[in-house]
């Protein structure tokens, strides 16, 4: 009879409770299935393979340069400009050409001028002050050694009064396409031995290889370390280091 007359809200109550407890219940079944997946999926990517960067690095010479050289002066009148200009340009050619630089060897840009006008506040008031002259004068050869010497004595050049903007010889090398195959190989090697050593220092063995991907040349100076995602190709010097690297994934046992 107590039942019978049990009331109607304590009814509804019970019954939201044993939902909640079910409800737990399947809530805690699911996540435990679901974290025992997810805990086996890494640990069969994780023991299936693995990942290692090998790298290869050789020293090589420029033997071949680019150097471009700026003369750049201002005159009362456009005439007088380009004028000057062409003379400078004739002593820095003869300096090159008496330094042992080949005649054809030398490319003379266009003349470009401007005019540099007055301004007050930040607003021209139409006066032109004087006329700019500007001719580049471009050595490219394969005598790196001569260029280097060249540049280096340029000082005896300026204090003959001839104006040039001295932007420095930049050194490349031709033999790329073929450090690069070898290179890649090497770093290959690297890595295959980097897996091998890392796989067998926990008692597995090295399986096939899975995935390859070659990172960009980096052509530097001989004492930097400095990398760039995109490659890089410093000119500033003739000796220089060429590295690759590599990541390579193996499958293991």
């Amino acid at each position: 009879m107590s039942q019978l007359n049990e009331s109607p809200i304590i009814t509804v109550e019970r019954r939201k409770a044993v939902t909640i407890i079910v409800s737990s219940v399947i809530i805690a079944l699911a996540l435990g299935v679901g974290l025992t997946k997810v805990g086996t999926g890494f640990a069969t990517r994780a023991g299936n393979g693995i990942t290692v960067t090998g790298s290869a690095k050789t020293t090589a010479n420029a033997d071949n340069v680019v150097w471009t050289l700026s003369v750049n002066l201002s005159s009362p009148t456009v005439a007088a400009a380009i004028k000057k200009v062409d003379s400078d340009v004739a002593g820095l050619s003869d300096y090159l050409t008496k330094g042992g630089i080949a005649a054809d060897a030398l490319t003379l840009g266009p003349v470009s001028t401007y005019a540099n006008e007055e301004y007050v506040n930040g607003n021209s008031t139409g006066r032109i002050l004087s006329y700019r002259a500007q001719r580049d004068v471009t050595v490219r050869t394969k005598d790196v050694q001569l260029v280097s010497k060249l540049s280096q004595g340029i000082g005896a050049l300026l204090q003959t009064g001839i104006n040039v903007n001295n932007y420095g010889p930049q050194y490349y090398i031709s033999n790329l396409p073929e450090l690069r195959p070898q290179l890649m190989s090497e770093a290959m090697q690297d890595a295959k031995l980097r897996a091998e050593t890392m796989t067998k220092a926990v008692g597995g063995s090295l399986g096939s290889l899975v995935n390859v991907k070659a990172g960009p040349i980096q052509i530097t100076t001989p004492d930097s370390t400095m990398t760039s995602d995109y490659g890089s190709y410093d000119t500033s010097t003739i000796e220089k280091t060429v590295s690759a690297t590599v990541s390579v994934t193996f499958n293991t046992h």
